[in-house]
Formats: structure tokens, C-alpha cells, sequence
């Protein structure tokens, strides 16, 4: 596997064999550094440093297990260490409860707090339209967020096993432990997560025609600041969160609300669909005159039932160039022209 040495000196690997062997993994372990995280700027460290420690470790790699369970092996534990040091990260959602009424007085914005960060599809793999449900779903807000409440190797475990399939044996091994101490994690991780997510959500998208109609109709309501329209795409329960303001809503009286009297006054904004965790999601940009918009933050929608059951805005504008999109827009028309 390596190349010869001389006497007393350890082989490097062939960069072109390492990266042969290795290379193909990046995106799924991308996703799994951050299932474990909850962020993606914190997933991209993680992995960067996997392949450094996997590139360093090559000539010792014996081949007695598969690459990619040696890959996951490295990730896992880096993440574990990563996590000594940092507290989960959570939504507003899972901090306090909403409010149903639009005019109380909104928190100012909790900076000092990690908040949970959303995922582009791209970066993950759910972009492609062969994806099945089942996979889209492991990268779902809901889900990241209720793997949040676990122990470090709690989530460690429950993604190994049953996220990614990896056989009980194979993770005591990655882990460094014993299948009953597996098993037992296991049991507590799934009690936990069932506990903390309730009833799983309806993960069936509506058909592409549904969604598509949707999302239009979302983005045109939106930037033409028309709160009736918004209420006609949204669920009678429908929530709003907004990290990192702690304050959230529920409800289409409160949401509609919200949106009208201080959002869609106080701003034109231009929003680019995309996808994030397998959602549809909007880039956010709001107009600052004369045809320049700053990036403000991406939202995620959750679906259901041929509404919008949840709007989750990060409005955190450093998300947006991982999103493969520009901090500053121009366009062609001037506030005044439009």
C-alpha cells in the first residue's frame, strides 16, 4: 500500500492513494460530523481535520476493516473531543415556550448562544432528486434538533447504528467499548430522542407541483409584503422561529403578525430558493436603497399537509456564502422604480 522507505523511516502514503480511497467518503461524513454538531461551519472543521489525521495515519491502516468504517472511526471520535468543550445547540423552540400573540415585546438577540445552523442539501447529498425520503430525513431540522438532547455519545451511537447502519460490533469497535455498552446507549438514545421529538412529523413532501406552488407563492407574499396572501400557505398551527432571537410564535394570528407589523414594513426583501436538510428553504436578502441587498439569513420551511407548518429563519448573514451565494446583491430597479 505504501511506498518503500528508507531504513528508519515511516512511509507517507501516495496522496493520489489516499485520496483514491478516501476522497468518496467526504460527504457523507460531512453529514455525519454534522448530525453530531448541529452546525455546519463546526462539520467542515471536523471533517477537514478527519482527513488530516486519516492522511497521517494511512501507512499504519492495515486494511482489517473497510475504509470508510476506519474514516467514520476517526470522525466520530474527533467530534466526541470536539464536544468535551461545547454545549449543544439548540432552537428557540427547544430554549422556552412561543407566544401566540404578535405585539409582545421580542428578545433582544441572544449572540453569546450556538445556536443550531441549517445544512445545505448540496453539501450533504440530498440534493440529488433520487434521494429517498428516508435519507433526506436524517438531516431533517426537527431531527438535528432533537439530537441536540443527547449525550455526546448518546448521539454518537444512535447515529451510527441507526442512522448509518453499522452493526453493533462495528461501532463498540469505532468507539472503543464493549456491544452491551452499544446496546444500552442505544436504548437510552432512542428512549430520549422518542421523549424529545414526540410524534415524528409527516415527512412526506407534497408532490414537486404542490411545493413548487408554494414556495411561489411564499416568495411572492414576501417580498410584496402581502400578509394575506402568507395566510393562505400557512397551517392554522404554523411556528416561527428566528435564532438567535430567543422569542418565537405559533400560530397564524401571531406569525402573520409578526411577519406584517415588523418585518415586511420595515424592509424590501429579495429571497433566492434553495434547499436546506432536505426542506425548501430561501436565502434571504434585505434591501439596504438603491438596489443593493445585504444577505441577512436563510429560511427553512417545513411542510405539511400542502401548508407551511413551520418557518425557521436563521437570520444569521454569515450562513448565506455557504449556500453558494453572494453577501451583497445589486439589481437592476431602485426601491423607488419598483
Amino acid at each position: 500500500m505504501n511506498a518503500t522507505a528508507p531504513p528508519g523511516e515511516a512511509a507517507m502514503p501516495s496522496d493520489a492513494e489516499f485520496s483514491a480511497l478516501a476522497e468518496p467518503f467526504r460527504t457523507e461524513l460531512l453529514a455525519h460530523c454534522y448530525r453530531m454538531l448541529g452546525s455546519i461551519h463546526d462539520a467542515e472543521d471536523l471533517v477537514q481535520e478527519t482527513y488530516l489525521r486519516a492522511w497521517r495515519a494511512f501507512d499504519r491502516f492495515e486494511g482489517r476493516s473497510s475504509v470508510r468504517r476506519w474514516l467514520y472511526k476517526i470522525a466520530t471520535m474527533a467530534c466526541l473531543t470536539a464536544l468535551e468543550t461545547r454545549s449543544r445547540r439548540p432552537l428557540p423552540s427547544g430554549l422556552g415556550a412561543p407566544s401566540d400573540d404578535h405585539r409582545v415585546a421580542v428578545s433582544a438577540r441572544e449572540t453569546a448562544v450556538a445556536w443550531l445552523q441549517p445544512v445545505p442539501d448540496a453539501l450533504v447529498g440530498t440534493d440529488d432528486p433520487a434521494a429517498v425520503v428516508t435519507a433526506r430525513s436524517t438531516v431533517r431540522l426537527a431531527f438535528i434538533a432533537a439530537l441536540q438532547l443527547l449525550s455526546a455519545r448518546q448521539r454518537a451511537v444512535l447515529t451510527l447504528r441507526d442512522v448509518l447502519a453499522f452493526r453493533t460490533a462495528e461501532v463498540a469497535a469505532m468507539l472503543d467499548t464493549t456491544a452491551a455498552a452499544v446496546d444500552s446507549a442505544l436504548r437510552r438514545a432512542r428512549s430520549r430522542l422518542a421523549e424529545a421529538h414526540g410524534a415524528l412529523e409527516d415527512l412526506a413532501e407534497p408532490d414537486e407541483e404542490v411545493r413548487r406552488t408554494l414556495l411561489d407563492g411564499y416568495v411572492e407574499a414576501f417580498t410584496r409584503a402581502d400578509p394575506d396572501a402568507l395566510l393562505r400557505l400557512l397551517r392554522a398551527d404554523v411556528e416561527m422561529e428566528m435564532p438567535p432571537t430567543p422569542t418565537w410564535f405559533t400560530g397564524q394570528e401571531a406569525v402573520v403578525g409578526f411577519l406584517a407589523h415588523r418585518i415586511l414594513r420595515r424592509n424590501r426583501w429579495h429571497l433566492v430558493p434553495t434547499r436546506a436538510n432536505g426542506q425548501p428553504a430561501l436565502v434571504a436578502y434585505a434591501c439596504v436603497g438603491e438596489g443593493r441587498y445585504e444577505a441577512y439569513g436563510v429560511q427553512v420551511l417545513t411542510l405539511r399537509q400542502g401548508r407551511i407548518a413551520r418557518i425557521t429563519a436563521f437570520n444569521d448573514p454569515s450562513l448565506v456564502p455557504v449556500f453558494g451565494l453572494a453577501p451583497v446583491l445589486v439589481r437592476g430597479m431602485t426601491d423607488g422604480q419598483r
